[in-house]
């Protein structure tokens, strides 16, 4: 019976994390916040994802998952939702990056094209996930530096 009870309270292996994440997702995007909500509490740094793939490994592969996919399909709808809707503010933080002048102009011509700011654009473009190689190059740094 012992046995029983360490197999209960056993980690489920990753196919089961990342279902039960997603779980926690369908929930939280059924009862529509604001994008931002919604991604400190999956995607965050606190948020269910980084609590639950710990090491930098099981975040990369999670990352390459089609559950993964799934998590930035609800944050791009919460997103396309509020676009119509004034958002409660969180807290905001200001970056300032140097860039040439080239490519400020090239941010602001597709900020025009698309008919949003050059913030919601920049924004757009840092949650958009990185291409597989991406993921994997930097859990390799991250490996290497811890």
């Amino acid at each position: 019976m012992a046995q029983r009870n360490d197999a209960a309270t056993a980690a489920p292996p990753p196919r089961d994390q990342a279902e039960a994440v997603l779980q926690v997702a369908e929930r939280l995007h059924a009862m529509a916040p604001e994008w931002v909500v919604f991604f400190r509490e999956v995607l965050g740094v606190d948020g269910i994802v980084r609590r639950t793939f710990r090491d930098a490994e099981a975040l990369a592969r999670f990352e390459c998952s089609p559950h993964h996919a799934r998590l930035r399909e609800m944050l791009d709808d919460l997103r396309n939702r509020q676009r119509d809707r004034p958002a409660e503010r969180e807290t905001q933080r200001v970056v300032t990056v140097r860039m040439p002048r080239s490519l400020h102009e090239t941010l602001k011509a597709e900020a025009d094209q698309h008919r949003v700011s050059i913030n919601t654009l920049c924004i757009s473009k840092l949650l958009k996930i990185l291409d597989e190689n991406g993921r994997r190059d930097l859990a390799a740094s991250a490996g290497r530096i811890e």
